[in-house]
């Protein structure tokens, strides 16, 4: 009995005795190898850190896109990216409970892509993320990303490991999946602590590569000390100088250098300052053009107020604003270069809309003209995260109208409702990418809304809108 009982226990890998009515039977498990085991373990710290950090994830959407940011406070402070808020004062910021906020930039800076949001109307402790230390991060290590992608997949877990410091550049590498997005959100340890702010992705040919930076713990810390000791603001830097020139919007470039000896942003860029009245609802287009230099344009209200900023909006590496002036005053710009130390010479004009040309309404026909422009002024359309502004004009049944929107600067989208908000047709702009029109008999008398869109959430800058009727 006991060589049949050792050669039963030698056939398999585990076995259970039972004693069943004095007799011994076994009954066969299965077998865990290493790797089910380490599977199962795997398993469970995903599972764990997502629970212990998801709920200080958000969301945040603005006139520039959207993006995926941190609680670091209780009370409503949370860590982003400079890009995700980019030329905006105020967000919105939605919870992992789905709770909508209205958040306010209050601090912002280019080197590192880092920002800080404050949140309004909190009443109650909210659920924060704890900061590792930079030196504890090993190549190897897992690593969790928790974000928003495409701005519509909030709370997003990925994983993967940490694939590459890079020591110069204070960033870490990871292969855990980022998009578009994620930027601003944390990339965690397995002890669900923030070791990195997702900020940018690698990619070949639009196609995701992989690889995605985070910027290191250490220097987020740094961040926000200096967040809290008021060295780095949303607000006009503190040595500004006492003589801005005067910028006149009449659409001459001015020609200057960037140079040694030129005052610095808190960041240690360079720059020279401008200033020029303007109205409330006033459409402003200002271009900087470098030579030598990367330009950035970031434009200040008469209260010191952050308001727009640009990098590459003008094409190649060329600066470029296209905003609506939000109240009367005047208004400080600064043209700087994105690239702290950056010398050489540029070009800067400017333009306001009651210097663009406008289509003459001197004709009966013409239901309705307007030149406008697409920027931080504008609406944001929550389907896709794209810019747009509405106009109206009275109608009346069996007319018909032809509508066209014309723009130099963005791909136009145009779409016309009824008085009783029903769509009644859209224009894509193809094949043109100009220019999108549309010819169509009136079927009811009443108000109609004329939406003037962008083909996708990128598109910003000047346009036409012309309605008249056909007979």
């Amino acid at each position: 009995m006991k060589k049949e009982v050792k050669k039963r226990f030698a056939s398999f890998a585990a076995s259970s005795l039972i004693l069943c009515g004095g007799a011994i039977a076994t009954i066969s498990l299965p077998l865990l190898t290493p790797a089910a085991v380490y599977a199962q373990s795997d398993e469970d710290t995903n599972i764990r850190v997502y629970k212990l950090v998801s709920p200080a994830v958000v969301s945040i959407q603005s006139q520039s896109g959207s993006g995926s940011g941190s609680i670091i406070d209780p009370q409503g402070l949370i860590l982003t990216n400079a890009h995700v808020v980019r030329g905006v004062t105020t967000v919105t910021v939605t919870l992992n409970d789905k709770r909508q906020f209205r958040g306010v930039v209050v601090a912002s800076s280019r080197n590192p892509d880092l920002a800080m949001i404050r949140l309004e109307g909190v009443t109650e402790n909210l659920p924060t993320i704890q900061i590792a230390t930079s030196g504890a991060v090993q190549v190897g290590q897992r690593a969790f990303a928790i974000g928003n992608p495409f701005g519509r997949f909030a709370g997003t877990l990925t994983t993967g490991i940490i694939s590459r410091i890079d020591r110069d550049r204070k960033l870490l590498q990871t292969d855990a999946a980022l998009n578009p997005g994620n930027s601003g959100g944390p990339l965690l340890n397995s002890r669900g602590e923030l070791v990195g702010v997702n900020t940018a992705i690698f990619t070949t040919n639009s196609t995701n590569s992989g690889i995605g930076l985070a910027i290191e713990a250490d220097t987020v810390k740094q961040f926000i000390a200096s967040v809290k000791q008021g060295t780095i603001t949303n607000n006009l830097p503190r040595n500004e100088i006492a003589s801005p020139t005067t910028l006149t919007l009449d659409g001459k470039a001015i020609a200057s250098v960037l140079n040694a000896n030129d005052n610095t942003l808190p960041d240690g860029s360079y720059y020279k300052a401008y200033r020029f009245q303007g109205q409330a609802g006033q459409s402003v287009l200002i271009e900087m053009r470098g030579n030598g230099i990367d330009p950035y344009l970031v434009l200040f209200d008469q209260k010191g107020r952050k308001i727009a900023e640009d990098d590459d909006g003008g094409g190649g590496k060329n600066a470029r604003l296209a905003i609506t002036l939000p109240s009367t005053g005047m208004y400080t710009l600064y043209a700087n270069s994105y690239e702290v130390g950056e010398t050489g010479s540029f070009t800067i004009s400017g333009l306001l809309s009651n210097n663009f040309t406008a289509a003459s309404t001197s004709d009966r026909g013409v239901l309705l003209q307007k030149n406008g422009m697409l920027g931080i002024q504008s609406r944001v359309l929550a389907r896709d995260g794209s810019l747009f502004d509405a106009f109206t004009f009275n109608g009346r049944a069996g007319q018909v109208v032809q509508l066209e929107l014309t723009s130099p600067d963005f791909h136009p989208y145009l779409v016309l409702f009824a008085p009783n908000s029903q769509v009644i047709k859209e224009n894509n702009g193809l094949p043109s990418r100009k220019q999108a029109s549309m010819t169509i008999e009136l079927p009811l008398t009443g108000t109609y809304r004329a939406i003037v869109n962008t083909f996708d959430r990128t598109g910003k800058g000047s346009y036409s809108l012309t309605v008249k009727r056909v007979n």
